[in-house]
Protein backbone atom coordinates (compact mmCIF):
# COMPACT_ATOMS: atom_id res chain seq x y z
CA UNK A 1 0.00 0.00 0.00
CA UNK A 2 1.62 3.50 -0.44
CA UNK A 3 2.03 5.88 1.98
CA UNK A 4 -0.48 8.48 3.54
CA UNK A 5 2.30 11.11 2.97
CA UNK A 6 3.57 9.52 -0.35
CA UNK A 7 0.14 9.77 -1.45
CA UNK A 8 -0.37 13.42 -0.54
CA UNK A 9 2.84 14.44 -2.35
CA UNK A 10 1.37 12.87 -5.34
CA UNK A 11 -2.13 14.37 -5.43
CA UNK A 12 -0.32 18.11 -4.85
CA UNK A 13 -2.04 20.85 -6.32
CA UNK A 14 1.05 22.29 -7.30
CA UNK A 15 2.57 19.17 -9.13
CA UNK A 16 -0.55 18.96 -10.99
CA UNK A 17 -0.42 22.50 -11.65
CA UNK A 18 3.38 22.80 -13.22
CA UNK A 19 2.38 18.95 -14.90
CA UNK A 20 -0.19 20.48 -16.80
CA UNK A 21 1.47 23.61 -17.71
CA UNK A 22 3.81 21.29 -19.58
CA UNK A 23 1.18 19.90 -21.33
CA UNK A 24 -0.15 23.52 -22.68
CA UNK A 25 3.17 23.85 -24.09
CA UNK A 26 3.42 20.53 -25.69
CA UNK A 27 -0.07 20.49 -27.02
CA UNK A 28 0.77 23.91 -28.83
CA UNK A 29 3.84 22.32 -30.35
CA UNK A 30 2.21 20.03 -31.99
CA UNK A 31 -0.67 22.82 -33.00
CA UNK A 32 2.68 24.27 -34.22
CA UNK A 33 3.50 27.52 -32.29
CA UNK A 34 7.45 28.23 -31.94
CA UNK A 35 8.53 29.02 -28.15
CA UNK A 36 11.65 31.07 -27.27
CA UNK A 37 13.79 28.21 -26.21
CA UNK A 38 13.66 24.46 -27.31
CA UNK A 39 11.14 22.08 -25.63
CA UNK A 40 12.89 19.16 -23.05
CA UNK A 41 11.55 16.00 -21.87
CA UNK A 42 13.23 13.96 -19.30
CA UNK A 43 10.89 11.86 -17.09
CA UNK A 44 11.00 10.29 -14.06
CA UNK A 45 10.61 6.39 -13.78
CA UNK A 46 9.35 4.79 -10.74
CA UNK A 47 11.25 1.84 -9.49
CA UNK A 48 10.78 -1.00 -6.89
CA UNK A 49 12.46 -4.20 -5.74
CA UNK A 50 9.32 -6.10 -5.76
CA UNK A 51 8.76 -8.45 -8.08
CA UNK A 52 6.07 -7.25 -10.35
CA UNK A 53 5.62 -10.96 -11.73
CA UNK A 54 4.43 -12.46 -8.59
CA UNK A 55 3.57 -9.22 -6.51
CA UNK A 56 2.51 -6.51 -9.00
CA UNK A 57 0.04 -4.23 -6.57
CA UNK A 58 3.29 -3.87 -4.47
CA UNK A 59 5.25 -3.21 -7.10
CA UNK A 60 3.31 -0.12 -8.32
CA UNK A 61 2.85 0.82 -5.11
CA UNK A 62 6.76 0.94 -4.08
CA UNK A 63 7.28 2.85 -7.77
CA UNK A 64 4.22 4.99 -6.47
CA UNK A 65 6.18 5.95 -3.19
CA UNK A 66 9.22 5.92 -4.92
CA UNK A 67 8.59 8.83 -7.05
CA UNK A 68 7.14 10.56 -3.74
CA UNK A 69 10.51 10.94 -3.06
CA UNK A 70 11.32 12.43 -6.27
CA UNK A 71 8.28 15.23 -6.16
CA UNK A 72 11.11 18.61 -5.98
CA UNK A 73 12.87 17.33 -9.18
CA UNK A 74 9.29 17.41 -11.13
CA UNK A 75 8.59 21.13 -10.05
CA UNK A 76 10.84 22.08 -12.88
CA UNK A 77 9.38 24.60 -14.59
CA UNK A 78 11.67 24.71 -17.82
CA UNK A 79 12.20 20.90 -17.78
CA UNK A 80 9.57 18.76 -18.31
CA UNK A 81 10.15 15.80 -15.88
CA UNK A 82 7.02 14.03 -15.58
CA UNK A 83 6.42 11.40 -13.28
CA UNK A 84 5.53 7.67 -14.64
CA UNK A 85 4.96 4.58 -13.50
CA UNK A 86 5.52 2.43 -16.21
CA UNK A 87 5.84 -1.76 -15.43
CA UNK A 88 6.70 -3.15 -18.71
CA UNK A 89 6.15 -6.92 -18.22
CA UNK A 90 8.20 -8.89 -20.68
CA UNK A 91 9.63 -5.48 -22.29
CA UNK A 92 9.45 -5.64 -26.10
CA UNK A 93 8.01 -9.24 -25.89
CA UNK A 94 4.82 -8.99 -24.17
CA UNK A 95 2.66 -9.67 -26.70
CA UNK A 96 4.54 -12.19 -27.95
CA UNK A 97 4.19 -13.90 -25.06
CA UNK A 98 0.59 -13.77 -25.08
CA UNK A 99 0.88 -15.45 -28.17
CA UNK A 100 2.54 -18.40 -26.95
CA UNK A 101 6.27 -17.63 -27.69
CA UNK A 102 8.73 -18.58 -25.15
CA UNK A 103 9.48 -15.78 -23.56
CA UNK A 104 12.82 -16.03 -20.89
CA UNK A 105 15.03 -13.29 -19.38
CA UNK A 106 18.58 -13.46 -20.23
CA UNK A 107 21.84 -11.18 -19.25
CA UNK A 108 19.87 -8.19 -18.32
CA UNK A 109 17.03 -8.45 -21.33
CA UNK A 110 13.70 -9.82 -22.31
CA UNK A 111 14.20 -12.28 -25.49
CA UNK A 112 12.01 -14.40 -27.24
CA UNK A 113 12.32 -17.75 -29.36
CA UNK A 114 10.45 -18.08 -32.69
CA UNK A 115 7.36 -19.62 -32.18
CA UNK A 116 8.24 -23.79 -33.20
CA UNK A 117 6.38 -23.96 -35.85
CA UNK A 118 6.19 -23.27 -39.41
CA UNK A 119 4.43 -19.60 -40.85
CA UNK A 120 0.78 -20.72 -40.73
CA UNK A 121 -2.90 -19.85 -39.57
CA UNK A 122 -2.36 -17.30 -36.81
CA UNK A 123 -5.78 -17.36 -34.20
CA UNK A 124 -6.10 -14.84 -31.37
CA UNK A 125 -5.23 -15.82 -28.37
CA UNK A 126 -7.73 -16.99 -25.10
CA UNK A 127 -7.01 -13.62 -22.59
CA UNK A 128 -9.10 -14.84 -20.07
CA UNK A 129 -6.32 -18.24 -20.03
CA UNK A 130 -3.57 -15.77 -20.92
CA UNK A 131 -1.43 -15.11 -17.58
CA UNK A 132 0.45 -12.22 -19.05
CA UNK A 133 -2.44 -10.17 -19.51
CA UNK A 134 -4.02 -11.32 -15.88
CA UNK A 135 -1.00 -9.65 -14.76
CA UNK A 136 -1.26 -6.51 -16.94
CA UNK A 137 -4.78 -6.23 -15.70
CA UNK A 138 -3.45 -6.48 -12.09
CA UNK A 139 -0.94 -3.88 -12.53
CA UNK A 140 -3.74 -1.65 -14.02
CA UNK A 141 -5.99 -1.87 -11.53
CA UNK A 142 -3.38 -1.17 -8.78
CA UNK A 143 -2.31 2.17 -10.02
CA UNK A 144 -6.35 3.05 -10.25
CA UNK A 145 -7.17 2.04 -6.73
CA UNK A 146 -4.19 4.07 -5.50
CA UNK A 147 -5.96 7.37 -6.44
CA UNK A 148 -2.88 9.29 -7.43
CA UNK A 149 -3.30 12.37 -10.06
CA UNK A 150 -0.16 13.39 -10.83
CA UNK A 151 1.78 10.64 -12.16
CA UNK A 152 1.68 8.98 -15.65
CA UNK A 153 0.92 5.16 -16.45
CA UNK A 154 3.04 3.63 -19.36
CA UNK A 155 1.39 0.61 -21.09
CA UNK A 156 3.49 -2.51 -21.49
CA UNK A 157 5.34 -2.72 -25.01
CA UNK A 158 2.40 -3.20 -27.29
CA UNK A 159 4.57 -2.83 -30.26
CA UNK A 160 3.45 -3.23 -33.59
CA UNK A 161 2.17 -6.17 -36.12
CA UNK A 162 5.32 -6.08 -37.72
CA UNK A 163 7.18 -6.30 -34.68
CA UNK A 164 5.08 -9.12 -33.52
CA UNK A 165 4.78 -10.97 -36.20
CA UNK A 166 8.64 -10.80 -36.88
CA UNK A 167 9.38 -11.83 -33.12
CA UNK A 168 6.78 -14.99 -33.53
CA UNK A 169 8.67 -16.66 -37.30
CA UNK A 170 11.82 -14.53 -37.40
CA UNK A 171 13.25 -14.44 -41.26
CA UNK A 172 10.71 -17.19 -41.93
CA UNK A 173 7.42 -14.43 -42.18
CA UNK A 174 9.83 -12.32 -44.33
CA UNK A 175 10.10 -14.46 -46.76
CA UNK A 176 6.59 -15.41 -46.78
CA UNK A 177 5.74 -11.66 -47.09
CA UNK A 178 7.29 -11.72 -50.69
CA UNK A 179 6.01 -15.36 -51.58
CA UNK A 180 2.53 -15.58 -50.33
CA UNK A 181 1.52 -12.12 -49.21
CA UNK A 182 -2.00 -12.89 -49.26
CA UNK A 183 -1.44 -15.31 -46.45
CA UNK A 184 1.20 -12.56 -44.64
CA UNK A 185 -1.65 -9.85 -44.73
CA UNK A 186 -3.40 -12.27 -43.04
CA UNK A 187 -1.57 -13.20 -40.09
CA UNK A 188 -0.42 -9.46 -39.89
CA UNK A 189 -4.37 -8.33 -39.23
CA UNK A 190 -5.00 -11.03 -36.60
CA UNK A 191 -2.12 -9.57 -34.70
CA UNK A 192 -3.04 -5.76 -35.20
CA UNK A 193 -6.47 -6.44 -34.14
CA UNK A 194 -5.26 -7.81 -31.17
CA UNK A 195 -2.61 -4.47 -30.61
CA UNK A 196 -6.11 -2.30 -31.14
CA UNK A 197 -8.05 -3.98 -28.63
CA UNK A 198 -4.92 -3.67 -26.08
CA UNK A 199 -5.18 0.25 -26.75
CA UNK A 200 -8.73 0.38 -26.63
CA UNK A 201 -9.19 -1.24 -23.35
CA UNK A 202 -6.38 0.59 -21.53
CA UNK A 203 -8.33 3.78 -22.95
CA UNK A 204 -11.18 2.88 -20.96
CA UNK A 205 -9.84 2.33 -17.66
CA UNK A 206 -6.76 5.17 -17.23
CA UNK A 207 -8.00 8.67 -17.15
CA UNK A 208 -6.51 10.35 -20.79
CA UNK A 209 -4.33 13.03 -18.26
CA UNK A 210 -2.19 9.94 -17.14
CA UNK A 211 -2.07 7.75 -19.95
CA UNK A 212 0.30 7.48 -21.92
CA UNK A 213 2.18 4.68 -24.05
CA UNK A 214 5.89 2.85 -23.69
CA UNK A 215 8.85 4.63 -22.73
CA UNK A 216 6.68 7.16 -21.38
CA UNK A 217 9.28 9.06 -19.47
CA UNK A 218 10.83 9.66 -22.66
CA UNK A 219 8.15 10.00 -25.18
CA UNK A 220 5.24 11.69 -23.63
CA UNK A 221 2.80 13.01 -25.77
CA UNK A 222 -0.28 15.63 -25.10
CA UNK A 223 -3.69 13.74 -24.13
CA UNK A 224 -5.37 11.47 -26.59
CA UNK A 225 -1.65 10.18 -29.16
CA UNK A 226 -0.62 6.82 -28.75
CA UNK A 227 2.34 5.05 -30.05
CA UNK A 228 3.58 2.37 -32.44
CA UNK A 229 7.47 0.67 -32.75
CA UNK A 230 8.71 0.95 -36.12
CA UNK A 231 12.24 -0.61 -35.84
CA UNK A 232 11.59 -3.61 -38.04
CA UNK A 233 10.53 -1.44 -40.73
CA UNK A 234 14.11 -1.05 -41.30
CA UNK A 235 14.25 -4.62 -43.10
CA UNK A 236 11.51 -3.47 -45.76
CA UNK A 237 11.20 -1.67 -48.66
CA UNK A 238 9.36 0.94 -49.19
CA UNK A 239 6.65 -0.65 -51.58
CA UNK A 240 6.09 -3.40 -49.07
CA UNK A 241 5.17 -1.40 -46.60
CA UNK A 242 3.19 0.80 -48.04
CA UNK A 243 1.35 -1.90 -49.51
CA UNK A 244 1.32 -4.58 -46.67
CA UNK A 245 2.35 -2.51 -42.93
CA UNK A 246 1.31 1.11 -43.34
CA UNK A 247 -2.82 0.55 -43.39
CA UNK A 248 -2.14 -1.59 -40.25
CA UNK A 249 0.45 1.28 -38.53
CA UNK A 250 -2.54 3.87 -39.52
CA UNK A 251 -5.60 1.63 -38.24
CA UNK A 252 -3.39 1.01 -34.67
CA UNK A 253 -2.61 4.84 -34.23
CA UNK A 254 -5.98 5.79 -35.46
CA UNK A 255 -7.74 4.28 -32.27
CA UNK A 256 -6.28 7.20 -30.24
CA UNK A 257 -8.20 10.58 -30.99
CA UNK A 258 -5.12 12.48 -32.23
CA UNK A 259 -3.30 9.61 -33.78
CA UNK A 260 0.44 9.22 -32.64
CA UNK A 261 4.07 8.28 -32.83
CA UNK A 262 6.24 5.79 -34.01
CA UNK A 263 9.82 4.88 -32.48
CA UNK A 264 12.77 4.61 -34.99
CA UNK A 265 15.74 2.83 -34.33
CA UNK A 266 17.78 2.11 -37.31
CA UNK A 267 17.31 3.19 -41.16
CA UNK A 268 13.72 3.73 -41.95
CA UNK A 269 14.05 6.78 -44.53
CA UNK A 270 12.86 4.87 -47.30
CA UNK A 271 9.01 4.50 -45.90
CA UNK A 272 9.42 8.65 -45.35
CA UNK A 273 6.72 9.12 -48.53
CA UNK A 274 4.15 7.33 -46.83
CA UNK A 275 4.40 8.56 -43.41
CA UNK A 276 4.45 11.66 -44.51
CA UNK A 277 0.88 10.95 -46.13
CA UNK A 278 -0.18 9.19 -43.31
CA UNK A 279 -2.78 11.72 -41.39
CA UNK A 280 -3.00 9.68 -38.02
CA UNK A 281 0.95 10.04 -37.69
CA UNK A 282 1.91 12.85 -35.70
CA UNK A 283 5.31 12.28 -34.10
CA UNK A 284 8.46 10.64 -35.00
CA UNK A 285 10.86 9.15 -31.98
CA UNK A 286 14.33 8.39 -33.13
CA UNK A 287 17.27 6.93 -30.88
CA UNK A 288 20.50 5.36 -31.90
CA UNK A 289 21.00 5.27 -35.60
CA UNK A 290 17.42 6.65 -36.64
CA UNK A 291 19.36 9.84 -34.52
CA UNK A 292 21.37 10.39 -37.26
CA UNK A 293 18.82 11.27 -40.21
CA UNK A 294 17.19 13.84 -38.29
CA UNK A 295 17.69 16.46 -40.48
CA UNK A 296 16.02 13.85 -43.16
CA UNK A 297 13.09 13.45 -41.60
CA UNK A 298 12.59 17.30 -40.50
CA UNK A 299 12.59 18.33 -44.19
CA UNK A 300 11.13 15.39 -45.26
CA UNK A 301 8.11 14.91 -42.90
CA UNK A 302 4.68 17.16 -42.99
CA UNK A 303 5.08 20.73 -40.72
CA UNK A 304 2.63 19.22 -38.29
CA UNK A 305 4.69 16.11 -37.46
CA UNK A 306 7.21 16.60 -34.48
CA UNK A 307 10.46 14.88 -33.94
CA UNK A 308 11.30 13.24 -30.73
CA UNK A 309 15.37 13.05 -30.57
CA UNK A 310 17.47 11.22 -28.12
CA UNK A 311 21.01 12.95 -28.47
CA UNK A 312 24.02 10.90 -29.71
CA UNK A 313 27.63 11.27 -29.95
CA UNK A 314 27.21 12.73 -32.95
CA UNK A 315 23.67 13.69 -33.61
CA UNK A 316 23.99 16.30 -30.12
CA UNK A 317 22.21 18.60 -28.91
CA UNK A 318 23.44 21.76 -30.63
CA UNK A 319 23.63 20.20 -34.22
CA UNK A 320 20.24 19.50 -33.71
CA UNK A 321 19.05 22.84 -32.86
CA UNK A 322 21.20 24.31 -35.93
CA UNK A 323 19.44 21.78 -38.11
CA UNK A 324 15.84 22.53 -36.89
CA UNK A 325 15.99 26.31 -35.05
CA UNK A 326 14.01 24.18 -32.24
CA UNK A 327 10.92 23.86 -34.42
CA UNK A 328 9.07 20.89 -34.10
CA UNK A 329 11.41 19.26 -31.78
CA UNK A 330 11.54 17.86 -28.51
CA UNK A 331 14.52 17.13 -27.00
CA UNK A 332 15.22 14.29 -24.70
CA UNK A 333 18.30 15.09 -22.28
CA UNK A 334 19.00 15.72 -18.82
CA UNK A 335 19.66 19.58 -19.46
CA UNK A 336 19.69 22.25 -16.58
CA UNK A 337 18.22 25.03 -18.84
CA UNK A 338 16.33 24.30 -22.69
CA UNK A 339 18.53 25.88 -25.41
CA UNK A 340 17.41 28.91 -27.12
CA UNK A 341 15.45 28.50 -30.66
CA UNK A 342 15.55 30.62 -33.35
CA UNK A 343 16.79 30.12 -36.93
CA UNK A 344 18.14 27.25 -39.01
CA UNK A 345 21.88 29.14 -38.45
CA UNK A 346 20.89 30.99 -35.72
CA UNK A 347 20.74 28.85 -32.75
CA UNK A 348 22.81 29.76 -29.69
CA UNK A 349 23.10 28.21 -26.47
CA UNK A 350 22.80 29.67 -22.95
CA UNK A 351 25.43 30.42 -21.09
CA UNK A 352 26.46 27.28 -19.30
CA UNK A 353 24.29 25.09 -20.81
CA UNK A 354 25.07 21.18 -21.75
CA UNK A 355 24.42 18.76 -24.26
CA UNK A 356 24.97 15.97 -21.88
CA UNK A 357 22.32 13.04 -22.34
Amino acid sequence: MVGVAALSRLRAPELLRIRNAHFRRLTALYSGEVFDQAFVLCGIGGSSEADQYAEPERWVAEALDSLAEQTERAKDAQVFRPLVVEPNPYGVHFVDRIFGARVYHYEGQWWSDPLPRPVGELHEPDLERSGTWRLARRQVEAFDASGVTVPLFGLPTIASALNVVVSLYGEAFLVALMERPGAARRYLKVINDLLCEFHRWYLARIPSEQLQCVVAAGRTQPRGFGQLCGCTTHLLSAGQYRDLIAPLDDALLSVYPNGGMVHLCGVHTQHIFVWREMRSLRAVQVNDRAAEDLETYFRGLRGDQILYLNPTATMTVERAMAITGGRRLVLVADLQTPPLSGGEQGWRPHAGSSSRR
